[in-house]
């Protein structure tokens, strides 16, 4: 019997403060009962696995919110009773995401023992100017502090920054990377800064508070990002990530593979079965669910061939290694693109192929939206 693959994301909601920039579920409460939710979500944890059994688990990865301010010893219950529940591949991926403050980054040799081998530190800038204008609750010094910490204790370690930054240049943001590369990671998450409607940003932006860098500035930074990483070994594999071979988040290209993925904890959404799950977003609604149902979920939802086709071309054309029609076709009994509009993008210079495989080109990387748009299937 072939024993598919399965990723696990585990949200944990709570946040010191809330950053103008995010829209994630993200929440702040002045306490939170480190036992009742570890009991929460080892049970959301066991729902789910009764639905997917016989599964192999590839990686497990808690996002937030500041999953850093998770109590270790909730981290190792989670993971030990992953590894209970699913067989658990002998490399498995272990990603937490962690804040750079002080007090997080004392925790990092427990959260290492606790079986976490992959980092994901929020830094978002090297300047404490820029850190202000986001919101940070960290300085650049606790950046680089934290950062070394992290080197110390965990195999891997990825990194954030934001960049398109109002005053934000080509030469400035060079300068930047350059610091960014020369820490000697392995990974970089790179993200132009982007006005979320419901963020302090958004209304900030309403009240002409400050203006977003212009989008053509911001395509030059853009352009800028991927040549650097380029040139330094570590490349762009997907549109806002870059990695050295062989060391992509193998959680995140379980997402953008359109693969199987439990998601449990607030608003944790995941792809099981040809469905798509979501859970309860508030934290308070997600604990009445969890007591009333023994689960989190406030939605299932069969998805259609076409709603996924769809999906599955959204995810895997970020991608730098495209996706294969032929097979996803055949996966959803349907077209996935429309072959005149992709000959049409390829004469263009916005497409290109190699092999079977579809991929974006550096000016269709730039146009992606509107790429997606024209040569998704009807």
């Amino acid at each position: 019997m072939t024993v598919e693959p399965l990723a696990l994301y585990v949200h944990w909601p709570f946040c010191v403060s809330k950053c103008p920039y995010c829209d994630f579920n993200s929440h702040v409460r002045s306490t939170i009962d480190q036992n009742e939710w570890r009991d929460a979500l080892l049970a959301d944890l066991a729902y789910e696995a009764s639905l997917l059994p016989y599964r192999r688990l590839t990686s497990i990865f808690f996002g937030g919110g500041t999953p850093s301010l998770m109590d270790p010893a909730t981290v190792s219950a989670i993971i030990g009773r992953a590894r209970e529940h699913w067989q658990a591949s002998e490399d498995i991926e272990i990603t937490l995401e962690a804040n750079p403050n002080s007090v997080e980054a004392d925790r990092f040799a427990d959260l290492a023992a606790a079986g976490v081998n992959r980092l994901s530190l929020g830094l978002q800038s090297f300047d404490d100017t820029a850190l202000a204008f986001l919101g940070r609750a960290h300085s650049a010094d606790e950046g680089h502090r934290a950062l070394d910490i992290a080197q110390k204790h965990f195999p891997r370690v990825s990194f954030d920054l934001i960049y398109a930054l109002p005053g934000d240049t080509e030469t400035s943001w060079a300068k930047t990377l350059d610091c960014a590369l020369e820490k000697g990671t392995s990974h970089l998450s790179l993200y132009q800064l982007t006005i979320e409607p419901g963020t302090r940003f958004a209304s900030m932006v309403a009240k002409h508070e400050f203006e977003p860098l212009d989008c053509d500035e911001a395509a030059g930074l853009y352009e800028v990002t991927w040549e650097r990483t380029s040139a330094a070994g570590i490349p762009a594999y997907e549109v806002s990530n870059h990695a050295r071979a062989g060391q992509e988040s193998r959680h995140n290209l379980t997402y953008w593979r359109y693969g199987d993925y439990a998601g449990v904890g607030p608003g944790a959404h995941g792809r099981r079965l040809g469905k798509r799950t979501v859970r309860h977003r508030k934290p308070e609604n997600f604990l009445s669910g969890m007591k009333r149902n023994g689960h989190g979920m406030v939605e299932e939802e069969m998805l259609d061939p076409r709603e996924a086709a769809d999906e599955a071309l959204v995810m895997g054309l970020r991608l730098s290694e495209g996706i294969d029609p032929a097979a996803l076709s055949d996966r959803f009994g349907r077209p996935v693109v429309d072959d005149p509009a992709v000959e049409r993008l390829f004469a263009s210079g916005h497409l290109e192929r190699e092999g079977g495989r579809l991929r974006a080109t550096a000016s269709g990387r730039l146009l992606l939206d509107r790429v997606l748009a024209e040569i998704a299937a009807d």
